[in-house]
C-alpha cells in the first residue's frame, strides 16, 4: 500500500487555481477535481486575500451588493387615490405579490436591485 504524501502548493499555483474558479460556468468542485484537491481547501484559499482572484473592472462582485429598505406592514387597506405629498418629493411603488402580500418601496432605490429582488421573490 502506497503512502500518501502531503502536497505542497506554491503561492503562484494557489493563485492560478483560484483564478480558474472565476470562469463562467466553472464550479469550485470542477477545479478541485482537475487538481485532485478537496474543494474546501480551494474555498479556504479564496478567502485568503493573497490568493483570491482580482475583481475585473465592471464585473459583479459581493462588494456591489446593496440593501433595499423593506417595511413589513400588517395593514392591507387600499392606498389613497391622491397622495398627500407631491409625487416630485416622494417616490412610492407598491407591488402586490401572490398570497395577498404587498411590497411598498418609498424614497430612493436602485432599479436593478429592485428588479433582482422581485425576480427572487417570484421565482
Amino acid at each position: 500500500m502506497a503512502r500518501r504524501t502531503k502536497r505542497l502548493w506554491t503561492d503562484e499555483e494557489k493563485r492560478t487555481i483560484c483564478f480558474q474558479t472565476t470562469a463562467p460556468g466553472v464550479s469550485v468542485a470542477q477545479v478541485a477535481r482537475r487538481y485532485a484537491v478537496n474543494a474546501n481547501l480551494i474555498f479556504k484559499w479564496l478567502r485568503d486575500p493573497r490568493f483570491a482572484p482580482e475583481a475585473e473592472a465592471g464585473s459583479s462582485s459581493l462588494g456591489d451588493a446593496s440593501f433595499l429598505p423593506v417595511e413589513i406592514v400588517q395593514d392591507v387597506r387600499a392606498a389613497p387615490a391622491v397622495p398627500d405629498v407631491p409625487v416630485a418629493e416622494v417616490s412610492r411603488i407598491e407591488i402586490e405579490l401572490a398570497g395577498g402580500h404587498r411590497m411598498r418601496i418609498t424614497g430612493r432605490y436602485d432599479p436593478e436591485a429592485l428588479a433582482r429582488l422581485i425576480r427572487g421573490l417570484t421565482a
